[in-house]
């Protein structure tokens, strides 16, 4: 039978946009049905981001044309696009830190009574807008006051607040655990049931299988194609995403992670007692030459307070650290650089990337700190460390001169490992390096995890995966409610015994 053009709330013909350097989207057809759940995907850079900006008016076409309702359509700015019934939530949580959780929700709209703000009015939809995601918080309060994840929460109900047709999800579930990430599901499965249309994009394939209902992908700015989910095997997603053989791809968990044996290589740092009240109870940490120690747990369970102890970002109230058997002070980043330290943060937005600066400046910026004001980088030995590491970890760029924040988010997050990697690092600090990329970066970096740890570097290694963690670590530190509960080694690196460990009263022995 064929489809009703009714059905299509949103039809992209031929679209293309270019950058100084870079073809975003070439010649991209996609379709938006009322009462779906379509799925985006493809690698970053793949273009998936440029097509949602294009559609929402932060970007305009080069060519091609969009139609809405079966009309013609194009926004002058992203302002305008609820006011035609088209919502965004963004990968990169999009409020005003300062702000109340109503404030947020109603940014720009405050119901008015008498001339005034309908405070009773405002508190009272934002918590209605929560409760749709059965969430209960004091609304009243900053919204920097809560965990990521309740901040994902509240930018979501924002934009289900909006009367809206079409809702767009840019990586919604970065910052969620399991059971948030069901909530979030239950809500987008009755919406489509309304008869909204709904466009999903994320790096998970577990959770595109979970929930959409058609797969679009995009490979390098053009159009792969559409496909039936339910028809559409996963390795051939994958396959139809990296634009060749998941075989290529394939990369063996630790040799060392099978066997457990630690006992020949020589304790580079520990931390013995270390606590920071209301982040992280106290616990003994230690990591050895060419190993890679795996943090495990939940979301909120202590693993990014330890990675920020560890670099001299948050300080200790108790607790001390060794270097190589030396008492050391962890007072500030300065100084965990100097004793050969470097951290990749989870958020590479707010803590990473400068994004005015170029690819070369980002990459060289920790090498300079480390040599000192006066020992300045020459402009020929500064390219030659950056064309190493874009060549060595596929930097997608035009040239070491473009500006950062016109890379993709994976691109992003490979000059931020490359200006650690630049600087030389005896001890490596990763949260969350594969978060928001694509499953071929995603592979490339853990690749390079542990050949940096067959090098001789010590990896503290932090994801909300399991089965990363599993792959890539040596030994693994399981956290719950913020407590280091238990160390795994060897065959007990599997995910039902971490999963086991974390729901038990006690913790593995």
């Amino acid at each position: 039978m064929a489809e009703s053009n009714n059905n299509r709330i949103v039809e992209i013909r031929g679209l293309s946009k270019t950058f100084p350097g870079v073809k975003a989207l070439s010649n991209v057809d996609f379709v938006l049905r009322r009462g779906e759940v379509h799925g985006l995907m493809g690698e970053n850079g793949a273009g998936k981001s440029t097509l949602i900006k294009v559609l929402t008016g932060l970007y305009k076409r080069d060519a091609g044309e969009i139609l809405y309702e079966g009309r013609p359509f194009e926004l002058s700015s992203p302002v305008e696009a609820p006011k035609h019934g088209i919502s965004t939530v963004y990968q990169e949580i999009n409020l005003i830190p300062a702000l109340s959780v109503t404030e947020n929700i109603y940014l720009g709209r405050q119901p008015t009574r008498f001339g005034r703000i309908d405070w009773k009015t405002m508190h009272a939809g934002a918590r209605a807008a929560l409760k749709k995601l059965d969430v209960e918080v004091d609304v009243t309060q900053p919204v920097s006051s809560y965990s990521v994840a309740i901040q994902q929460l509240v930018a979501i109900a924002r934009a289900l607040d909006i009367s809206a047709k079409v809702l767009i999800f840019d990586e919604p579930t970065s910052s969620l655990d399991t059971p948030e990430v069901e909530q979030l599901f239950s809500v987008i499965r009755k919406l489509k049931d309304d008869g909204m249309a709904i466009l999903f994009v994320t790096h998970f394939i577990d959770q595109v299988y979970q929930i959409s209902d058609r797969i679009t992908v995009l490979r390098n700015g053009e159009l792969v194609g559409e496909y039936q989910t339910a028809e559409l095997p996963r390795v051939e997603l994958v396959a139809r995403m990296l634009g060749r053989q998941l075989a290529e791809f394939e990369i063996g968990k630790k040799k060392s992670a099978t066997n457990g044996d630690q006992t020949g290589r020589k304790v580079f740092f520990q931390v013995h007692d270390m606590e920071r009240k209301g982040a992280i109870s106290a616990f003994d940490l230690e990591i050895r030459e060419g190993e890679v120690l795996g943090l495990a747990g939940l979301l909120g369970s202590g693993r990014t307070e330890i990675a920020r102890l560890l670099f001299g970002i948050d300080k200790a109230h108790s607790g001390k650290a060794e270097l190589e058997g030396r008492e050391v002070v962890l007072s500030s980043p300065r100084k965990a650089i100097a004793y050969g330290f470097g951290f990749c943060p989870e958020d590479r937005k707010a803590e990473g990337i400068i994004p005015d600066l170029t690819v070369r400046e980002n990459i060289i910026l920790a090498l300079q700190a480390h040599r000192g004001t006066f020992k300045t980088l020459t402009k020929r030995q500064q390219d030659e460390i950056v064309d190493k590491y874009i060549g060595a970890l596929e930097i997608k760029t035009p040239t070491a001169e473009q500006l950062v924040k016109n890379l993709s988010g994976g691109n992003q997050q490979k000059v931020i490992v490359a200006r650690w990697l630049a600087s030389n690092p005896r001890f490596l600090i990763l949260d969350e390096p594969t978060r928001g990329i694509d499953v071929g970066t995603k592979a490339e970096i853990q690749r390079l995890v542990i050949d940096l740890s067959r090098e001789g570097m010590a990896i503290l290694f932090i994801s909300s995966e399991l089965e990363e963690v599993i792959r890539c670590s040596d030994r693994v530190a399981v956290l719950r409610d913020r407590q280091k509960i238990a160390e795994l080694v060897g065959e007990q690196i599997e995910e039902s015994q971490i999963m086991h460990t974390i729901a038990s009263k006690e913790g593995a022995a």
